[in-house]
């Protein structure tokens, strides 16, 4: 009775035998990523988001305390 019970309840999580990611959604997980930080550098190293957190910064020190 306990090994159909574990079944019935494998068979409604949605989960089979197959646990984890392969391998190769291993590789598609890290290109993504690679991507991703790419784009994320691309857009912090531009010259406007530079002006923009100099601005800031300065703003941020000429503050009197």
């Amino acid at each position: 009775m306990m090994i159909i019970w574990c079944r019935v309840r494998t068979a409604w999580s949605g989960r089979g035998g197959d646990e984890g990611m392969s391998t190769s959604e291993y590789a598609m997980g890290t290109i993504a990523a690679c991507a991703f930080a790419a784009v994320l550098y691309k857009v912090v190293t531009s010259e406007v988001v530079s002006t923009a957190l100099q601005s800031t910064i300065g703003k941020a020190l000429d503050v009197p305390f």
